[in-house]
């Protein structure tokens, strides 16, 4: 909720004291027309409807001065002391006065209810304002004899109220018609129920008085409080209006802030991804620089020594490197491999080194199609564990015969080495990831997410099974 500003908060610290001070003046002239008029029940009525209507005023008053775009209640706070001080000036006997009153309670009451609904007309402005020079000047000219012409005056001027409450009811309808909806029709109806009692109040008393003088005597003071009783219903219509439209506010506030802070969130994770994206960019052309590196340095001189060198064994650890560094390199580049493609490279691999150590090499495929990739990393990385598990049989394991197995399942990928050998010493006491490099292998699965399984035992061989999600 945004706080008041000093104006506003002085304003609202005075009310409180206007309203006492208000209701202080008030309450003798009610308490003195009740003792005049005796029982008479409407006068009393009249003065409680002045004393509120003096306390709306003042806090139209307020609401004008604090909103702007309320400055048409102006006119209504105009309408409403017009007609307190029409009523003290009829207790008083004063009677020349109340056209003049009556003058700036139509000017006042029509320039509100056509603003209302922002429908105005320069040259009804200049009309009212022709008519409030008028009125005065002709009561002027009859030398004090006033009661005939006052009394036309007031007929007239009680038209024109009539009329201007008659043409807002009219717009209101057009407007309903215009953009027909909920809100739109309940106002309707209740201006409808404001205006058209007070219409025929006014028009009754004005024929009473014509027609029927004993009895406008006795209605007329009953009918006369349809004006007043209108008044404060509108002010109490602008009240929770500005009430309304402040929580309306409130509420667009709060929609504000939090698509504030949903725009905030989404441009924080744009702005992660953003980063994110350009470390993977920095990294990946790293990557690509260092393998290239390696490819062309390091991979040149390995190449010679392998082509170059007279001793078998420097040509075969010289090959083995290159291999290893090939492997890294293609690791580095990042791009994902094809798994199908994949088992064709280990099984060459595995195929070719068993059989140059005498050893039955068994592969089995997997049975069905297969269309899943490997990331680069998880390449490099399970060819590692399965030439440790080939050099384990080979060097450690005195088998004559290995299967190597793979499939997919439930969106793993599992590849299984067997053998017939003699399966690993006791002498490691049950820790089977103490030696033949076990460690490392189990640590690579894990590095991938995945697992490595190691079963063995004297005279039955060694099974490692490893699990790696795809």
């Amino acid at each position: 909720m945004t706080p008041p500003t000093a104006p506003q908060a002085a304003m609202a610290r005075r009310l409180p004291l206007v309203l006492l001070i208000s209701a202080a003046l008030l309450w003798p002239a009610a308490a003195h027309a009740q003792t005049l008029a005796g029982p008479d029940w409407a006068a009393v009525l009249r003065g409680w409807v002045a004393a509120m209507l003096a306390l709306m005023a003042t806090i139209v008053g307020l609401v004008a001065g604090l909103h702007h775009r309320e400055k048409p209640a102006n006119f209504l706070l105009g309408m409403m002391l017009s007609w307190v001080v029409l009523r003290a000036a009829g207790a008083s006997g004063a009677t020349g006065l109340r056209p003049l009153l009556m003058t700036l309670l139509v000017l006042c009451g029509v320039q509100y209810l056509l603003r209302q609904m922002n429908w105005k007309r320069s040259w009804i402005d200049h009309a009212l304002l022709i008519q409030c020079l008028v009125v005065p000047a002709s009561l002027l000219l009859t030398g004090g004899q006033v009661s005939i012409l006052a009394t036309l005056w007031q007929v007239v001027l009680s038209l024109e109220l009539v009329a201007a409450m008659g043409w807002a009811l009219w717009l209101r309808r057009l407007r309903l018609e215009a953009a027909a909806d909920e809100v739109q029709a309940r106002e309707f109806r209740l201006m409808a129920v404001l205006l058209l009692p007070t219409m025929l109040a006014l028009l009754a008393e004005m024929a009473l008085a014509a027609l029927n003088e004993p009895l406008w005597l006795s209605v007329s003071p009953w009918l006369s409080l349809a004006l007043p009783v209108l008044m404060l219903a509108l002010g109490l219509q602008l009240v929770n209006g500005v009430a309304h439209a402040r929580l309306d506010a409130e509420k667009r506030i709060a929609a504000i802030e939090h698509r504030m802070s949903e725009r905030i969130a989404e441009v924080e994770r744009s702005h992660a991804q953003l980063a994110e994206q350009k470390l993977e960019q920095v990294t990946e052309r790293e990557r690509k620089r260092i393998a290239a590196d390696l490819h062309d340095d390091l991979g040149a001189k390995l190449l010679t020594i392998v082509h170059t060198s007279e001793s078998d064994r420097i040509s075969t650890l010289a090959r083995e490197a290159l291999e290893e560094m090939r492997l890294s390199v293609r690791g580095l580049t990042g791009k994902p491999v094809h798994l199908i493609d994949a088992l064709g490279d280990w099984r060459a691999e595995v195929v070719s080194r068993l059989g140059q150590a005498n050893i039955l090499a068994e592969w089995k495929s997997p049975a069905e199609d297969i269309e899943h990739t490997f990331q680069a990393r998880s390449y490099v990385q399970t060819t590692r564990i399965l030439r440790e598990s080939v050099s384990n049989i080979i060097k450690h394991s005195g088998a004559t015969h290995a299967t190597i197995s793979s499939a997919v399942q439930e969106g793993d990928f599992i590849l299984t080495i067997q053998d017939n050998g003699q399966g690993i010493p006791t002498e490691l006491d049950g820790r089977l990831d103490r030696g033949h490099g076990m460690a490392s292998m189990k640590s690579r699965a894990k590095q991938m997410h995945g697992q490595c399984l190691v079963e063995s035992g004297p005279g039955w061989g060694t099974v490692i099974r490893l699990t790696i999600p795809l």
